[in-house]
């Protein structure tokens, strides 16, 4: 199963929102959506939920076009927006009921799935609590429920984590883990990019309504710079290995913490081995000695200018 967007556009009068977006992502790929405020991110997700119609463009989901035929596509989609809509006297339960109705479960198979929807979401004690009563972390368990019910293949989450506690935001990327698992496709957005980069495998990178860079995370991630950061830990000595490292070729710069010495290195793997090896031969005690890999938050601030539109 295969997500393809198309170049995308969305305007608003004279605002661009979205301007030629395209990217794609396949069953079991969890696709971290980022940008800074007023990127696009929103209305590009509410478009792929079909709640948005574009002004051009088109994305397909499993051979199915989101323009040309929008109710079939929502069999598909499941979407969790970043705020629950406020609904008075109307229960969780009746809630859930309410839309595996709109999506024509059938009464024996509705009862079942609900159960199980509420179980796997952990809202079985709070299902006959009324939805203005819940906290933020519980209003979100609820709206991924409701997402589920009706066992899509693509998860469209804009900004699931937000409000949320430590604990709910570590249940959450554990659930996400499993959809995964379970062959689903998933593009989440979040401005927490540290959580983004632990359960991600791609990124599409956003700004002023187009990608910068999209892509497998671990490729977006290799820098074309031939300059790596390795951390050193010596067993004490730090200023006697900082002199030593200024006067080793390849080091462009040195960087001291308080008990270890980032390092910005220009050369190969085996010229970094090499240099390793030297430090130990000029009888520097090293504990510890690694490449420190870049990760979104980097890849991200290197690639965008925080401009809205």
């Amino acid at each position: 199963m295969r997500v393809e967007v198309s170049n995308l556009r969305k305007e608003f009068g004279r605002t661009v929102a979205v301007d030629g977006v395209s990217f794609s992502f396949s069953s079991g790929e969890v696709i971290g959506f980022v940008g800074p405020n007023g990127a696009g991110k929103t209305t590009t997700m509410r478009i792929l939920a079909t709640l948005d119609e574009p002004t051009s463009g088109d994305a397909v989901v499993d051979g199915v076009s989101l323009v040309q035929d929008p109710e079939e596509a929502r069999t598909l989609i499941g979407f969790v927006p970043d705020a629950l809509p406020t609904h008075h006297d109307i229960t969780v339960h009746e809630y859930l009921d309410f839309f595996a109705r709109a999506y024509r479960i059938p009464f024996a198979r509705r009862v079942r799935v609900i159960e199980r929807i509420e179980e796997f979401t952990n809202l079985t004690g709070i299902r006959q609590k009324n939805l203005k009563s819940l906290s933020k972390g519980m209003n979100q368990r609820v709206c991924l429920a409701r997402a589920l019910l009706h066992d899509p293949k693509v998860l469209i989450l804009d900004e699931p984590a937000a409000g949320l506690d430590p604990r709910a935001r570590i249940e959450l990327r554990e659930l996400i883990r499993v959809f995964s698992a379970q062959g689903k496709a998933i593009l989440m957005s979040s401005h927490i990019l540290t959580e983004l980069s632990e359960i991600c495998t791609g990124a599409v990178i956003i700004e002023r309504g187009r990608v910068l860079k999209a892509g497998n995370l671990d490729d977006l991630l290799v820098t074309d710079s031939e300059v790596r950061t390795i951390v050193i830990r010596p067993l004490g000595g730090l200023d006697a290995l900082h002199r030593s490292l200024l006067e080793l070729p390849g080091t462009r710069g040195v960087r001291a913490g308080d008990d270890e010495l980032t390092v910005q290195y220009a050369g190969s793997d085996a010229e970094a081995s090499d240099l390793l090896a030297e430090l130990v031969r000029r009888g520097h005690r090293i504990a510890e000695f690694h490449q420190q890999r870049a990760n979104l938050e980097q890849l991200f601030m290197n690639v965008t200018t925080g401009g809205v539109q």
